[in-house]
């Protein structure tokens, strides 16, 4: 790892070593990891997986890191960060626009918004970047990528580069064909329509403020920290369990939105961990109903 981080040093990339990933997270947790590379553009960081392959080392791409929860330790792991740097928008023909894997569903939607095109309000308020969106087929409100996107451009296992759309991209719920293959995301084609800017605006502005309303968006968290049940909602559940407002070390179950679990200050991997487990164990006990994990543990 060490000689391939100064390989890519030498080669003009921006590297951190020891980098901790709490930086890095919403939850505001996690180590050091070995090295982070931050890419400037697609190509650099096409540039930079061939050269990392090429070492032996298969780096975890991140993005806003939305959804992740690190380990506290030091994690043995190269970092590319595409947030800020793989962060082109265009637009295109027919209504559609091009965004990179590290620009943020809030600007990509700012973007379309600006241009006079509609279908991306419900992304608004989604923290994260276009990458783990496609990734998990992130939706709010009714909204989900899978009813936008066009076409995802990506790297196969052989870092060539290919194109999927419509049915190769196995979108379900919270789901795409990248959340089982070892395949990187560089972009992706959303198609959209036509619509007024204004009103466009409006409807970006009352989904904001219902998130503002029933979300702890004043606390850091990973976001939902449970997937949608075949039964039921998970926060209603949780709810109903009486587990609002349990708390292990730092990390709680919010009072807000019991489907939320916030980092109240200081809390670690582990605090998180055990929070979620005892709340998977406590609605299984009282319902049968498993809930599963909608955070992405890094370690």
């Amino acid at each position: 790892m060490q000689a391939v981080l100064r390989e890519l040093m030498q080669a003009g990339f921006c590297v951190r070593l020891d980098e901790p990933l709490a930086g890095h997270t919403s939850f505001r947790i996690g180590g050091p990891v070995r090295g982070m590379v931050f890419p400037a553009g697609e190509e650099e960081l096409i540039q930079a997986v061939q050269m990392l392959h090429a070492a032996g080392v298969r780096p975890l791409l991140i993005g806003n890191g939305s959804n992740l929860l690190a380990s506290d330790g030091v994690i043995e792991r190269i970092v590319i960060k595409t947030h800020d740097g793989v962060a082109r928008l265009e637009r295109l023909a027919e209504d559609a626009i091009y965004a990179s894997a590290g620009v943020l569903l809030s600007r990509a939607a700012v973007f379309a918004r600006d241009g006079g095109r509609s279908g991306l309000e419900f992304a608004h308020g989604i923290p994260g970047t276009l990458g783990g969106a496609v990734f998990m087929n992130a939706g709010a409100y009714g909204g989900e990528m899978a009813q936008v996107i066009r076409r995802v451009h990506y790297l196969d296992e052989t870092l060539t580069r290919r194109t999927a759309a419509g049915p190769e991209l196995a979108f379900s719920y919270r789901h795409s064909r990248f959340s089982e293959t070892k395949e990187l995301i560089l972009g992706a084609e959303l198609a959209l329509t036509s619509g007024d800017a204004a009103e466009i605006g409006i409807r970006m502005a009352e989904l904001a403020e219902k998130r503002r309303a029933g979300q702890p968006l004043e606390w850091p968290s990973g976001g939902s920290a449970f997937k949608r049940p075949k039964a039921g909602y998970a926060a209603a559940l949780i709810d109903e369990a009486g587990l609002k407002g349990y708390a292990v070390g730092g990390a709680q179950v919010s009072e807000k939105h019991a489907g939320f679990v916030i980092n109240r200050g200081g809390a670690t991997c582990a605090d998180v961990l055990a929070v979620m487990a005892h709340v998977r164990e406590t609605v299984f006990a009282r319902t049968g109903i498993l809930l599963e994990s909608e955070v992405e543990l890094v370690e």
